[in-house]
């Protein structure tokens, strides 16, 4: 291969690996001061984010379906780095990275591990589970926005 189609080659890899990434990392549109309502049919093996608006404080949840089937959810913060504003996970193939510290987590990690450099879990006392939707209500949601006062994604 040639020096212009090695690089062209490259590029397509590039571009390719970048529209991989971006259809991993689904960001749903904000909601403002009510229960955040999750249909559990749009849960997968890729996070979805979803940005809620709570009394002008935005938060963000994740939802996931870990490999054995379970939907687990999260805040998508990390719970040593939330405070430098940059500590919100973005999905890179079947891992969650921190963009602060580039800590890696499995899915199966989610909503089981908590403490150290872990998305904080939000629990099943935390929410209502139906067959159908995951409900976290907006007092629960309220009490959470101290972890995202410096939040900023990127």
């Amino acid at each position: 291969m040639n020096g212009k189609a090695h690089t062209v080659f490259g590029l397509v890899m590039l571009f390719t690996a970048g529209l991989v990434s971006a259809q991993q990392n689904v960001v749903k549109p904000v909601i403002a001061d009510r229960d955040l309502v999750i249909p559990v049919t749009e849960v997968t093996e890729n996070a979805v984010f979803y940005p809620v608006d709570i009394e002008g404080t935005r938060l963000e949840v994740l939802a996931v379906r870990a490999p054995d089937g379970s939907v687990r959810t999260a805040f998508n913060t990390c719970q040593v780095c939330y405070a430098s504003g940059r500590g919100f996970y973005k999905q890179q193939g079947t891992v969650l990275v921190c963009q602060n510290c580039g800590n890696r987590f499995r899915m199966s990690q989610v909503e089981v591990r908590s403490g150290g450099c872990n998305p904080i879990p939000i629990f099943r006392d935390y929410k209502t589970v139906t067959d159908t939707t995951i409900t976290i209500s907006k007092e629960f949601l309220k009490e959470a926005k101290v972890i995202f006062a410096r939040w900023r994604r990127g």
